[in-house]
């Protein structure tokens, strides 16, 4: 498994999503260590889930 990698630049879409405090707490901290913005880091971080999904659960 490759390691995550951290980047910058995205076009976008607005969406509104619901997450936990907590998890938003690290996300942001872990944004602002990077100086990256919040929007940014959650699009890298779905975007590693996405291509690293084991196999059985993608639907076809």
């Amino acid at each position: 498994m490759s390691l995550f990698k951290i980047k910058r630049g995205y076009n976008s879409l607005s969406k509104t999503f619901r997450l936990p405090v907590e998890m938003v707490d690290k996300l942001e901290q872990l944004a602002d260590d990077n100086n990256i913005s919040l929007n940014q880091l959650i699009i890298q971080c779905l975007d590693y889930a996405l291509e690293n999904l084991e196999k059985e659960n993608l639907s076809e």
